[in-house]
């Protein structure tokens, strides 16, 4: 079992930053793939950012694309995502997960085996 926490989110305007934070606890998170999702209501769960247990491999949505970073400290059991020139359209609850393998396609969330709860980003124009 894997729980993850996020936070970080809240109210920005458009071209402004946030930095979430997945936290995890339970199983060692420094062996896991660790992906970000966002969803807004009516839609489905989009993928946005995934980064490999080590950091090696990392792949963004070609919208988040030079704007959004991903990273992780393992020694924390921690991963973030780094958002910067937010737009209105990044709107979205955004969710951690993780996964045990990289392989298998990590932008579906078939992929993932934990989730968090979710945080609440909203970028006003």
């Amino acid at each position: 079992q894997v729980q993850l926490v996020e936070s970080g989110g809240g109210l920005v305007q458009a071209g402004g930053s946030l930095r979430l934070s997945c936290a995890a606890s339970g199983r060692t998170f420094s062996t896991l793939t660790g992906g970000w999702f966002r969803q807004v209501p009516g839609k489905e769960r989009e993928f946005v950012a995934a980064i490999s247990w080590s950091g090696g491999m990392i792949v963004y949505a070609d919208s988040v694309k030079g704007r959004f970073t991903i990273s992780r400290d393992n020694a924390k059991n921690t991963m973030y995502l780094q958002m910067n020139s937010l737009k209105p359209e990044d709107t979205a609850v955004y969710y951690c997960a993780s996964s045990n393998t990289w392989y298998g396609g990590v932008q579906r969330t078939t992929q993932y085996d934990f989730w968090g709860q979710g945080t609440q980003v909203t970028v006003s124009s």
